[in-house]
């Protein structure tokens, strides 16, 4: 977790002084560029296209440096229904990270995970020298809704436009989709697109872990101690919620937003313009 804190400084530091990097609605492009891929081999009856398009090491070698951009357009599925509905979550998960990171911190994420993908390619190339290795972006596409569901977990969305479902439910059966294509197709390819989420998301989990200690874990009774604390103190006061950066109330403002910092020491409110700029209590 510290490494992903530690990663995740250095990622701010350079959009902050890089403000033009970025593509805006990048996965927007992703998207029509997989959609039209998908039309075109439709009317390729060899499969030839598909074939140029996908990331392999060993044609990479031969000249095709292509393939290390062009991989990320490879359609997942070849059924059209379950495509569009891919590409449907794909653009609404990807434009919600893009609206939470900025458009130059999501086009890093989505940047590693190309990376490491093509690292993990070649490296499985080197073990099996006789086979020719194959990868798309499926499992950088997918991870993305583990990143989503840290943020909004408790969010519902319609499955299948029809069923509501908590985001969180949602991320655990993509958890088991992970597990379960590890082991029918025998490959790591999915601890990829989880290793790129946790470096970028690994530091929030913190409080998920910490839930998970022992009623006698120090940490776990200093913060609900500051809980109880924190709750005494405002009791008696004429609010519920207050902005430790600007300190609007909930009193004084009923309709602004108000949220707690997860990557704050101890129990921190902050209004809706604060929560995602501000300096983090370290004690």
């Amino acid at each position: 977790m510290k490494i992903s804190e530690s990663f995740n400084r250095a990622v701010d530091r350079f959009c902050m002084r890089h403000p033009r990097f970025g593509i805006p609605r990048l996965m927007m492009y992703i998207v029509i560029g997989n959609a039209a891929v998908f039309l075109l081999s439709m009317m390729d009856t060899t499969g030839a296209l598909v074939y140029y398009l996908c990331l392999s090491p060993q044609f990479i070698l031969r000249g095709q440096i292509w393939r290390l951009i062009t991989f990320i357009f490879v359609p997942q599925s070849g059924n059209i229904l379950l495509l569009a509905l891919f590409l449907y979550f794909y653009y609404f998960i990807g434009s919600s990270l893009e609206r939470e990171w900025g458009s130059g911190k999501f086009t890093v994420y989505y940047l590693c995970g190309m990376l490491l993908t093509v690292i993990y390619t070649f490296l499985a190339a080197l073990i099996y020298r006789n086979a020719i290795i194959f990868s798309g972006a499926g499992y950088i596409n997918l991870s993305m809704f583990f990143a989503f569901a840290t943020f909004y977990p408790e969010n519902r969305v319609l499955l299948f436009f029809v069923i509501p479902v908590k985001v969180k439910w949602l991320a655990y059966a993509d958890a088991a989709f992970f597990l379960i294509s590890m082991i029918t197709e025998r490959t790591l390819l999915p601890l990829v697109g989880v290793l790129n989420y946790l470096l970028f998301c690994g530091y929030m989990l913190k409080p998920f872990f910490s839930r998970l200690k022992w009623r006698s874990s120090p940490d776990v009774i200093n913060f609900r101690r500051t809980v109880r604390d924190a709750k005494r103190e405002t009791e008696n006061a004429s609010y519920r919620h207050k902005c430790a950066v600007c300190g609007r109330t909930d009193t004084d403002w009923p309709d602004l937003e108000f949220r707690y910092c997860s990557r704050c020491a101890g129990y921190h409110c902050f209004c809706i313009d604060h929560i995602n700029n501000h300096v983090h209590f370290t004690e």
